[in-house]
């Protein structure tokens, strides 16, 4: 049986609240888990969580580290929110994931940029 560290979705409609989980990876999201290790709000609760962009996560680092010691493996999500409380060494896998997509994203930008300049519809916007 693989055992992952993964993400498991509470709360309401538009008011998302996950806890974390070790779970079996055949079972569904939100499904039957093993243990609870943490929990991780990603909405702020006031103006001033808002402003500095704060995100509530508290965890159980020692059922944590039992887990990963006997082989679960954390998702990448897990495993960024893991790097940054300092818990795990971010892995390069994750890093690499997320370099992709930010460049992936600034790609399309500058490609859709690039065939609007060059179709004159930005110019046409300008007249």
């Amino acid at each position: 049986m693989v055992v992952r560290i993964r993400l498991a979705r509470w709360g309401q409609i538009h008011r998302p609240f996950y806890r974390i989980v070790a779970a079996d990876a055949r079972a569904k999201r939100d499904g039957r888990f093993i243990e609870v290790l943490g929990t991780y709000n990603p909405l702020p609760h006031s103006r001033r969580e808002a402003s500095h962009k704060i995100k509530r996560v508290c965890l159980n680092v020692d059922r944590i580290k039992y887990w990963i010691s006997v082989g679960a493996q954390p998702t990448d999500t897990v495993a960024r929110l893991l790097g940054t409380a300092g818990v795990l060494a971010i892995s390069p896998r994750v890093v690499a994931g997320s370099a992709a997509r930010i460049s992936g994203k600034k790609n399309n930008l500058e490609r859709a940029f690039s065939s609007a300049t060059t179709s004159g519809g930005l110019r046409e916007l300008a007249k």
